[in-house]
């Protein structure tokens, strides 16, 4: 049994990858959002906390006993990757999963579609910034690249790493929080590493 925080569990990605854990694994899940009462009815082994992950005091609460971290947030990303990693190193919680998106790196071919790419879309540059503070810690993290995320039930997918070119356009976010779900449950698995996640 694990103890995972999910950070953004209210959004898209969070909340499919709550009950992913909940269906497949037997982990105690700590739910942070900044309005819970969105998260309805909690499993026994679940707990929710209420608050924003750049509130210092409210993080390190949600830290305490935490085994993993996964993070699915939007907004100032940078700022919330810092907060992220001060409190982690504070708390001595070593491992966290972080998504940012495909094309930070300009890694995606052609074939796939390199207009994806940050250095021809500039909407991008919150998830280098905040891959880079991340990148940049002494935690045991994994920064996750997904493409275009869809309600597909399929888990079909690959992983490209750092440095290889990306291998598809979408991915399901069931893929996403199976992806997740193994990278919790086995700390070298894209240990200090840059995972692309696409349906194959």
């Amino acid at each position: 049994m694990t103890n995972v925080l999910i950070i953004g569990a209210t959004g898209s990605v969070g909340s499919v990858t709550r009950q992913y854990f909940l269906d497949h694994t037997d982990d105690q899940l700590t739910l942070m959002a900044r309005n819970t009462r969105r998260l309805g009815q909690l499993s026994d082994r679940e707990r929710a906390v209420t608050g924003s992950v750049t509130d210092a005091a409210t993080l390190k609460d949600a830290l305490k006993g935490q085994d993993v971290v996964f993070a699915a947030l939007s907004g100032n990303l940078a700022g919330m990757a810092k907060s992220l990693v001060t409190a982690m190193d504070e708390m001595g919680v070593k491992r966290l999963l972080f998504i940012a998106s495909m094309g930070i790196y300009n890694e995606i071919p052609a074939s796939v579609g390199a207009s994806g790419n940050l250095a021809t879309n500039p909407m991008l540059q919150g998830y280098r910034n905040a891959a880079d503070v991340i990148e940049a810690s002494d935690l045991n993290y994994t920064v996750i690249r997904p493409g275009w995320f869809d309600n597909g039930n399929d888990t079909d997918y690959q992983v490209t790493k750092k440095g290889e070119p990306f291998g598809g356009h979408d991915v399901s976010r069931q893929s996403i929080a199976d992806l997740v779900m193994r990278l919790a449950h086995d700390e070298t698995l894209g240990s200090r590493d840059s995972l692309g996640i696409n349906r194959k």
